[in-house]
């Protein structure tokens, strides 16, 4: 298996200075690491019942969907507002300056599915918390929360103190 943090694109002061943008697509074009990404994943969730994975818009697109199909679950979509066509439900979450939202179908969960969350990365623990809210607000239970990347020195996992909470690399500073 080869190391995936090296498969990982370090770009520095992107978006802006003082930024270290941690570039994932030099990962998910290398064939190896693609399937060793997933499969290590599934490996952490095997055993446990999982009947929906639901993926973050926009990179947790990326495994969410080959996550759902390795365990034999199905994918539900979180997109930001007006980008799903039916009927919605809402999660208003605090960024760095202002508010944020994210919507699910409303007929996406039913009460006591077990969800798997499942993102790219876990920075400021925000979004993930967010969407946990979501699922829970449709009766689904959270069974996890999945990242490919920790940014450990932001300490997202806190706001997620509870959850099962997974990430294959993490990143110190």
């Amino acid at each position: 298996m080869p190391d995936l943090k090296s498969l990982i694109r370090e770009v520095p002061d992107f978006p802006k200075p003082g930024i270290h943008f941690y570039d994932i697509t030099t990962l998910l074009k290398h064939p190896q690491g693609w399937r060793d990404t997933i499969d290590a994943l599934k490996a952490h969730y095997e055993g446990i019942q999982v009947d929906l994975v639901v993926g973050v818009e926009a990179r947790g697109f990326f495994f969410a969907p080959a996550m759902a199909y390795a365990l034999g679950a199905g994918f539900v979509p979180v997109r930001k507002p007006g980008k799903l066509p039916a009927e919605t439900v809402s999660v208003e979450y605090a960024l760095e300056y202002g508010t944020d939202s994210l919507q699910m179908h409303k007929d996406a969960i039913t009460p006591g599915q077990r969800v798997l969350i499942i993102d790219d990365v876990l920075a400021t623990g925000g979004t993930a918390a967010a969407v946990a809210k979501l699922v829970e607000k449709l009766g689904g239970a959270v069974v996890g929360l999945g990242f490919l990347v920790e940014l450990d020195f932001l300490h997202g996992r806190d706001k997620l103190a509870g959850y099962d909470v997974f990430s294959l690399i993490h990143y110190e500073k």
